[in-house]
């Protein structure tokens, strides 16, 4: 089982994704963050596989929150999924430590791909 820690700080995109997580063979949603704080202070208190992270959120976000999350787990896995499709947000993400980049107008089965890889 790939437990999640699901951070957005948009409500309906949260339960959009643990919906589609759910129904989803070996996935399974161990926690959910509103912002980067709540999200370093969850990763620091859990046992999560991966963080399915929104790259724009209130307060400690962006390459810095995957810089400081690489820092305090350094096996903890970060796909990105952000509004942002221009390449270089991607490849910032990359280079400051995240496992993968999907955009949020990907389709669902690009997410499940993208957490099994």
């Amino acid at each position: 089982m790939i437990r999640i820690l699901v951070a957005d700080d948009h409500t309906l995109v949260r339960e959009g994704l643990k919906q589609i997580l759910a129904v989803t063979p070996g996935f399974g949603v161990a926690g959910e963050a509103v912002d980067g704080d709540d999200t370093l202070t969850k990763v620091r208190g859990g046992d999560f596989d991966l963080v399915l992270l929104d790259l724009s959120m209130p307060g400690l976000s962006g390459i810095e929150l995957i810089k400081r999350l690489r820092l305090e787990k350094p096996k903890l896995k970060i796909l990105v999924l952000s509004m942002h499709a221009e390449h270089q947000y991607a490849a910032r993400a990359y280079k400051a430590g995240a496992a993968g980049y999907l955009t949020k107008d990907s389709a669902s089965s690009q997410l499940v791909a993208a957490i099994r890889k």
